[in-house]
């Protein structure tokens, strides 16, 4: 067996990785990410910085007293933001940076001046990018994002990492987000937790997972079930907590449709019971690439509504042609609450999308693979020893 100072000396030889995330709350990117960190914990070390000091997803980690938290510098101005990365990272010194979306740009800027290893992840674009990217970070992506290894969840980003950042197709790496499938059954109306938030047993349940965040355009959904016949008796369950959530309230209890059908259940650490609750998922978002939350309620055997975002369409495949609403310029709750309706008026239909979405995911989306892919990559960007 072996000493404790041999095992002391193993885990200081580990790789550190220091993760900088724009925000660290329990959301997609984030539960991925600490995922990574609670599979992968004894060959590497993590630290991580929220720029913005929100570390709530720190309750998704096992063994959060072995993540370090690291404040963010506080700097005015892009330069002195830099230089200010600079310091933090000459002084952690971390083996390898890994950063996230745009906001961790000055990082990943200061990392490059100072030779370090990156590893950059892009998710999506916020509201201000759903429909066209702004030119100056355009361009700062092809600048800075060259020779770095990127990771992204779906197929459209690494197209535009490749034809439109002109990344080296080498470097760009898709990597499809993954659960551990053998946790989730498929759902059964979770009778107790329905009697628990005060949904009847046979109501028709509509469901939303998510940060409750303006590009997640929760308030489409709640419009959208708003415009369902109230013949259906039809449910709305909000699973997650955010900005929007005040929003969303208030449209509820101005909505004489909605009034005393929507139940905010909050954030979740685990939302499996939720998603077996529900009988469909919707997701109205403005932009998506991959949505884990998808993943979860294909594997619990959920059927789903959702605006045609991301790699959605091809998560879904053709025979969820008709629940795919593209995005309009003006008014999409509409359209939205027409395949919402046609689902949740049609049993037959709902169980024979859910099995087969089961069955994707079941052959596409396992956590393992997901897994060691991020791992691969993480080797790759480390410098030879």
């Amino acid at each position: 067996m072996p000493s404790a100072a041999k095992a002391d000396r193993s885990a200081s030889a580990a790789p550190r990785l220091l993760h900088v995330f724009p925000t660290f709350v329990p959301a997609g990117r984030e539960t991925r990410s600490a995922t990574l960190m609670n599979e992968l914990s004894a060959d590497w070390r993590h630290a991580l910085v929220a720029i913005d000091g929100q570390v709530s997803a720190r309750a998704l980690l096992r063994r959060p007293d072995e993540v370090a938290t690291i404040e963010a510098p506080r700097a005015r101005g892009v330069l002195a933001s830099i230089l200010a990365w600079r310091k933090l990272l000459a002084r952690e010194r971390p083996d390898l940076v890994l950063t996230y979306n745009w906001g961790a740009f000055d990082a990943l800027a200061a990392a490059r001046s100072l030779g370090l290893p990156i590893v950059h992840h892009e998710d999506g674009f916020n509201a201000d990018e759903a429909v066209r990217q702004v030119p100056r970070r355009l361009w700062t992506r092809r600048v800075l994002l060259r020779g770095v290894h990127l990771v992204v969840p779906s197929r459209l980003l690494a197209g535009i990492a490749r034809e439109t950042w002109g990344l080296a197709p080498r470097l760009v790496h898709h990597i499809d987000n993954g659960v551990d499938l053998a946790r989730y059954a498929p759902r059964d109306g979770a009778p107790q937790l329905r009697g628990r938030l005060g949904i009847p047993r046979d109501a028709l349940v509509v469901g939303w997972l998510g940060h409750l965040r303006p590009v997640k355009n929760p308030l489409r959904f709640l419009s959208a079930m708003a415009r369902v016949d109230a013949d259906l008796d039809a449910w709305a369950l909000v699973v997650g907590d955010g900005p929007e959530r005040a929003a969303c309230e208030a449209l509820v209890a101005r909505t004489h449709t909605l009034f005393g059908r929507v139940v905010f259940a909050g954030h979740q650490k685990d939302p499996r019971e939720h998603l077996r609750a529900m009988d469909a998922l919707c997701i109205s978002s403005d932009s998506e690439q991959m949505p884990i939350a998808l993943v979860e309620a294909m594997a619990t055997a959920l059927p789903a509504v959702s605006t045609d975002v991301g790699d959605v369409r091809g998560m879904l495949g053709p025979h969820q042609e008709a629940q795919i609403v593209p995005l309009a310029e003006h008014e999409t709750s509409w359209p939205l609450a027409e395949a919402i309706q046609g689902l949740l008026a049609d049993p037959e239909l709902r169980a024979r999308l859910g099995a087969k979405n089961r069955a994707t995911a079941l052959g596409r989306y396992g956590l393992e693979a997901m897994v060691r892919a991020h791992e691969a990559v993480w080797r790759a960007a480390l410098p030879r020893r």
